[in-house]
Parts: C-alpha cells; structure tokens; sequence
C-alpha cells in the first residue's frame, strides 16, 4: 500500500499560474507597506489558489512483481565438440535448480542457433530481450563457447540495462589445427594454372609455430590427390589446375594437429569456375562446294572460336590458265600447319578433302598423332570415298570409325537416330527428331559414302540404315565421321530444312571435349536445398548411386531413367559441406552453403569477443572449466553483479497497481465555506 498526492486542476494550469502571478505580488506589496489586512489577503489568495489546484489525497494498493532472469544457450555446432555439449546441459541443469530456489525470480529461456555467418549470439539476445519489461530485468546468464559471430555489436544500447554474465564452456588456452584460405579466384582459363594462398594455425591467427610442418593435400575429381608440406602460421601459395569448364572444385585438407579440438576445420572446398580460352580451329576444305559456306558460318558465329580456314582451288592435277593470283590471297602454308602448329589447334576439319598431293602423307601422320595426343579431328565425307584419292586410304584410316565398302549412294533419304544417338548429348532431343518409335520430321538428303561401321558408336543413320553420323574416342583424342556432304541442304530449308547449325555445333563442340556433351558422366548441382543428381550414359538403366553427406553419412538412389540418357534423382542437403557422390566408376563432389566453414573455422573457446557487453553491464565472464559454478545472489541496483565466486542477479522492486483509491482535500462545501470565510475575515480586518 501506498499513499500520495494528487492534482485535479478546476480549470487550466495556465489560468492558475496567470492568477498567481497577478495576485501575489499586489499582496506581498501590501504586506510590505504595512496595509492593514495585508496577510489576511495572503491568506485569502492562497486558499483561492488552493480552491483551484484541487489537491487530492491517492491511496494504492500494489503487488510486488518478481523479477526475470534471462538464460540464453548457445546450441551451434561449435558447442558439440570436445564436451561442450555436457558442459552446456551440466551447466543449464545446475542453474534451473538453483533459480528454482528463488522464489521471486522468473526463468526465461533462449536458444541461439548458428547461421550462414556463424552464431549471431548478440542478435539472440536482443530477439529474446524484446519481450522482456526492463524494469523487471534482473540480468541474463549466457552459457556459451563465446564464439560470437555479431560481437561488434556486444556494446549495442540496452543489452547492458542488466548485469550480463558469461559462462564459457571449453578450456582456457585451447589450440586447434585448422586450415585457412585467404586467396582464391572465381574463375580461371582451363588448363592454366592459378594460385591459391592458404595458412595453417593451430594457436592465434598467424601465430608461428616450430617443430615439423603440416601436410596439405589437395584433391580434385578423378585426379591423384597431391601433397605438400607447409609450416604453421606462415601463408603459402599453392597452384592447381582447373581441367573442365565450369566448377572445378578443389578439396584442400591438413593433417590433424596434437591437440586437435575437431576436423571440421581441417578441410576447406574451393570452386574454381573453369572457362575456356579461344578456341583454335583449322578447316581445310578440299574444293569449293555449297556445304562449305555453312561450315564457315557456324565457325565464324561461335565468338569463342578462332577459325583459320583454307579452301584448295585448284589441286596439281588440274591445269587451266587461270592466273595464281585469282586462285588465292595467299599459299597453303602446309608446312607451318601440319607440322610446326598444329597441336595449337583445338580441332581440324577436313570438309570434302581428297588427296591431290596437297598433303603428304607424313603430315596426315602428324594428324593421327595430334589426335591421339588430345587433339579433334572431324571428318566431313566427300564423294567417291572409296576411291584412291580418300582419306581411307591414308595414315588417317586406322583412327577413322568407319571405312568405305562402295560407291556412294546417291538416293534421297531421312537422317534418323539411333538407339544411341537418342541417349548421345550430341545428338539426343534434336529438334523435329521425333520421339522413340516415331520418324523425325526434318527434310531428305540426297547423297552419302557407303560406308560400314568399324569403331566407335554410330548415333546417325541414313539411307538404308548405312552409318551416317560416327563418333569415337582415340587415345586422349575424339574423331568425328559424317558421311555426308549434304547437311547444307537443311540450312537452305529444302523439305523444311532441319536443325544443320545445331547439329554440327554440336559434332565440333563435342570433338573439343567440351562438359557438357560428355557422353559418360556424372553430375551434382546443388539448388535450393536439394542435391540434383544427373548421370548421362548411352546404356539404359544405370546402377544406383551413393551419396555421402559431410558428416559421412551414406544413402544409396536409384535414379530414374530418361529416353534423352540422362538419369536424375534428387536428395534433400540437409547439411553444409562438401557432399559426394559415386555411381560405383565416377565420383563428384558438390559443395552446400558455407563451405568455408565460418561457425567451424576457429573453434578455440574465447571471453575475449563478449568481455566488453559483460563489463559494461557490470556483469562478469568466467570459464565453466575454472571455477565451476559459480553461486548466485541477488543484490540492489547500486552494488556491484559480479564476484569471483558468485554472479549477482539485481533485486529491481517492480510491482504492478491492482486499486486506487482517491479522496479531494477540499470538497465543494469545504472550498465553499474556505473562500467565504477568508472573503469575510479580509473584510471585517480592512474595516476597522
């Protein structure tokens, strides 16, 4: 209970403090001049004043309110290491039983969990605190490793309203190995190599540390991991090589350390988006003809490509008087080609060529070698292939997957796909192809090499089921045979055209060994929470595949076929890391959310970044590890929170008002009789 007074103004302040600022001086005046009745005027004027203010008593009932302790646990990933964990559930345990103890204290309860940027510990408390009335605060308990992703924040006004005590789980002093990346690039040209420059600590950020180096392996797909030594604390530069376009992801892992607190750090993912300098291309037509146009143009549009092109006018055999000078801008530079640049080119084409000498057969020699040293060779069929003047019957024959068998046959026919080209990337979902049993809708072509398949898979077929489009691998190189010099015929649109350009982009894209016309692979992308699996193969059914988390757990998919070859399946990526997955030949690695690892980069247990929010609020910040518990007291807002034993919880006195009662000290008849006595003793005193 509690009393007080009150106010309830007749009319408006100002009205009052006008009055008394007008009446008050004319009655000390008097007094001051000895005017007879002069302190009855005071007299009258204060009760007239009075009148007006109206005071009234105030009596409250009021409840005492008990005051509220915050507990915020810190459940991130770096807590489940070393112990932390039964530290933190010990840790809470112990406090709910000892605030229980205290019957005029209310527990609250937070859980701060980690994010993308680690564990926002400053930002949970303020989430929590919101809810909280500050005059009923009597502090917050922190349990924690004190890793605090936000703590630039810590000093943020009316976190300290309340003392703030932090208590660390973890030991004082901890040292842990862990590997650092401070320097990668996005993108690189394939086949170069690029640097990344990394570090190793164990203790402080940079600390150097003698004895024997760490080991640093780095691990790509489908390659033989490499190692190097490295020292401790000191940033080196390592080179890697990225080998396909698009992610080339790079598995950088150290060994563990003698006081390893987790291994979770000891490995870092680095993507490295692989891009393809220009393209080099040498084609080599052998005479002019109305595919060559169609050749060039595809080249000359694909601005990735660089095209050296030559067209033979006029071989030895043919004599005319035309002059030299109208036959070409410039010689075949066959010798600076074929023998000093040619392993420059990325892919050679020879459209329509025969042997007039043009050649000799010691460069066609250096082709088989180009090619089976990497290089693309695509062969484009001209007429009478099976006549001494082809290239079957050259060096290039036992590297070519088809071989002449007759004449050429001279027919209108369909081009179809096979049973391989519709799983073949370079051929599978051609437009107007048709579906599986279904004729494609695209115009005839009129004239293709007889020819009978000896190698390689045969994707395209045309007249009489004869092999028209073959594709094989030779060595680390790829050779492309159409049997046809008709495919112009689609450009011009005769019988509805049919999809020429892509096609034969496709056929020199592939012969380049570009990702994504491989025709055997597996892939993993990671896209809004889920793994999407894809395995392309020309053989139906694939086997199943494992995938394992960063964890190491495992689960094995059964993907789901398509008529195009490719086969899918998806799993949800309900972790963070580096993910991988294996269909028992191929194995790739996927990297989910932070791959760097920032919650887990340095798990060391540290006061330091929290030290300032518990000082400011006069709170404390200790090792679980240390001390043990420490004991709680309550104590009065102008004592000090904190000691070395003990953390104090301020005592705040909040209440709530449940009644008021209210009674006016001048009443109506009180003021009345008040103002008229005062009115009549001024009169009787100045009358006589």
């Amino acid at each position: 209970m509690s009393f007080g007074l009150l106010t309830a103004p007749l009319v408006p302040l100002w009205v009052i403090a006008a009055a008394a600022v007008v009446l008050l001086p004319l009655v000390a005046l008097a007094i001051q001049r000895r005017s007879r009745g002069g302190l009855t005027r005071l007299f009258l004027v204060l009760g007239l004043l009075a009148i007006l203010i109206n005071p009234i008593a105030s009596e409250e009932d009021r409840r005492a309110l008990g005051d509220i302790v915050l507990l915020a646990v810190d459940r991130s990933p770096s807590q489940g290491i070393d112990g932390r964990s039964e530290q933190t559930d010990a840790a809470v345990a112990a406090l709910k039983a000892r605030l229980s103890r205290l019957n005029d204290v209310e527990l609250r309860e937070t859980t701060i969990t980690a994010d993308a940027s680690g564990t926002p510990i400053v930002a949970g408390l303020q989430r929590a605190l919101g809810d909280i009335p500050r005059d009923r605060l009597a502090g917050t308990i922190l349990v924690s490793d004190g890793l605090a992703a936000d703590a630039a924040l810590a000093l943020t006004p009316g976190l300290g309203d309340a003392p703030v005590h932090l208590l660390a789980t973890g030991r004082p002093g901890e040292r842990d190995r862990r590997l650092t990346i401070l320097e990668a690039p996005s993108f690189a040209v394939i086949d170069r190599p690029v640097q990344i420059r990394l570090r190793v600590d164990e203790g402080a950020p940079g600390e150097r540390i003698a004895g024997l180096p760490a080991t640093i392996t780095i691990a790509a797909d489908d390659r033989v991991p490499l190692t190097r030594q490295v020292p401790i604390g000191v940033p080196v530069t390592i080179e890697v090589t990225p080998d396909r376009r698009g992610p080339n992801i790079f598995d950088l892992a150290v060994n563990p350390g003698p006081s390893e607190l987790t291994p979770a750090n000891n490995r870092a993912i680095v993507t490295v988006n692989g891009i393809r300098d220009r393209l080099r291309v040498l084609l080599v037509s052998g005479e002019p003809h109305m595919g060559e146009r169609a050749w060039r143009n595809i080249l000359k549009s694909d601005p990735s490509v660089d095209l050296v092109h030559f067209t033979i006018l006029r071989p030895p055999q043919k004599q005319d008087s035309t002059p030299v000078v109208e036959l070409s801008l410039i010689a075949f530079p066959t010798r600076e080609l074929f023998e000093e640049k040619l392993e420059e080119f990325d892919l050679v084409i020879f459209d329509r060529y025969r042997q007039h000498g043009i050649l000799p057969a010691n460069y066609l020699g250096n082709v088989v070698d180009y090619v089976e040293n990497g290089g693309a060779l695509l062969i484009a069929a001209s007429p009478d292939a099976d006549t001494p003047f082809g290239l079957y019957d050259s060096a290039l024959a036992r590297i070519l997957p088809a071989q002449p068998r007759g004449p050429d046959v001279v027919q209108a026919f369909r081009p179809a796909l096979t049973t391989k080209g519709r799983r073949h990337p370079v051929t599978a979902l051609l437009p107007h192809a048709g579906g599986v049993g279904a004729d494609p809708t695209w115009g005839r072509w009129l004239r293709m090499s007889d020819m009978e398949a000896t190698s390689g898979d045969v994707v395209m077929t045309g007249a009489g089921g004869r092999p028209l489009l073959a594709l094989d691998r030779v060595g680390r190189g790829r050779v492309a045979l159409l049997a046809s010099d008709e495919a112009w015929l689609w450009q011009r649109g005769f019988e509805g055209g049919g999809p020429q350009a892509e096609l034969l982009r496709r056929i020199a894209h592939w012969s380049m060994q570009e990702p994504d016309l491989e025709e055997e692979v597996l892939r993993a992308t990671a896209r809004d929470g889920s793994i999407e699996i894809e395995r392309r193969s020309l053989q139906p059914d694939p086997p199943p595949v494992d995938v394992e988390a960063p964890s190491g757990a495992t689960r094995n998919l059964r993907l789901e076929d398509h008529p195009d070859g490719v086969a899918t399946a998806t799993v949800p990526a309900d972790e963070q890391g580096l993910w991988h997955v294996s269909d028992g030949t191929r194995v790739v690695s996927v990297a989910v959310g932070d791959t760097g690892g920032r919650e887990m980069a340095d798990v060391r247990a540290d006061l330091a970044p929290l030290t300032p929010l518990a000082e400011a609020s006069g709170g404390s910040a200790r090792f679980l590890s240390s001390g043990g518990m420490p004991d709680i007291r309550r104590v009065r807002p102008d004592r000090a929170a904190a000691g070395s034993s003990w953390i104090g919880l301020r005592r705040n006195g909040a209440y709530e008002v449940t009644a008021i009662a209210q009674v006016p000290l001048l009443p109506a008849a009180l003021a009345l009789v008040l103002a008229l006595g005062l009115l009549m003793a001024a009169w009787w005193r100045e009358g006589r």
